[in-house]
């Protein structure tokens, strides 16, 4: 009598099932790219002729232009405040352990939390509020929008800091101490050297969290600031510019690049470590 052995692998239906779904989520993705080809004006299928004046339209449109700079400066501002905030909140979670970092904890997460048109109205009124004082933080302006971002974005750099903080083994830190280096030093030579991903992890997260965010920045802006999202936003309520799907097609193509991009630094990086591995044997 033969007993089949339980395995952990998917059978085919599972597979078939799995492959279906993601299909299907990705077939409106995938009717974008022949859209962005379009000679029209408006949203359509190209009907024969297929045409680049979308795509040349985003480098010479100054209106385009000028979103994607304003979004790239405010997406890598966002990006080094919320990983240097990230990094030392982090590090102070893990060298003190008290009650008063748990409330901390969770006072930093509460934007993570929170609706993200809750948090568009508080802010909103915020920039309402100090406008008058302070206007390059108050509504519409370019620091009223990196503060916000900088709110919204730092949690989830915090939680990507944390994980690879907690591969870290304190007997590193330990020995360090004890071979007599200060806090500072078995900081910058044990600590963040061992987290190094999980900080470029934590500086991509905020950089797309910002990049992308839309509900807030329509909230807390006007006319003197706009975004790419909020561009996009304009384009589909007034005339539904075909330029919008060619933007799509082109942060579609640069997410799957950085996704395989990843994977193939992942890939190559275990085989030079077992290659290693296996030369010292």
């Amino acid at each position: 009598m033969r007993i089949s052995k339980a395995t952990d692998q998917p059978g085919w239906l599972s597979k078939a099932i799995a492959i279906l779904t993601m299909l299907f989520l990705s077939l409106p993705l995938i009717a974008i790219v022949p859209v962005s080809f379009t000679s029209k004006r408006y949203l359509s299928m190209p009907d024969g002729i297929w045409s680049v004046r979308h795509y040349a339209s985003l480098f010479t449109n100054p209106v385009w232009l000028d979103s994607i700079k304003t979004s790239l400066m405010i997406g890598v501002i966002v990006a080094i405040i919320s990983t240097t905030l990230a990094v030392l909140f982090g590090l102070g979670l893990w060298y003190v352990r008290s009650k008063l970092t748990i409330i901390l904890s969770a006072i930093v997460f509460v934007p993570m939390l929170m609706p993200p048109v809750v948090s568009a109205i508080i802010l909103y009124f915020f920039g309402i509020k100090v406008s008058g004082l302070l206007p390059f933080i108050g509504f519409d302006s370019v620091g009223g929008v990196i503060i916000a971002h900088v709110l919204l974005a730092t949690p989830f750099s915090l939680v990507s800091f944390l994980v690879a903080l907690s591969r870290v083994d304190r007997k590193l830190d330990m020995a360090a101490r004890a071979l007599g280096a200060t806090l500072s030093q078995s900081i910058m030579y044990i600590i963040l050297p061992n987290t190094k991903f999980g900080i470029i992890t934590a500086a991509l997260m905020a950089f797309i969290l910002s990049w992308e965010e839309i509900t807030v920045t329509l909230f807390i802006t006007s006319a003197s600031v706009v975004t790419l999202p909020r561009e996009m936003w304009n384009g589909m309520r007034d005339n539904v510019d075909p330029a919008i799907a060619a933007i799509s097609s082109i942060l579609i193509v640069f997410t799957i690049g950085a996704i395989l991009g990843r994977d193939l630094f992942v890939a190559a990086r275990t085989f030079r470590s077992g290659k290693r591995l296996a030369n010292t044997r």
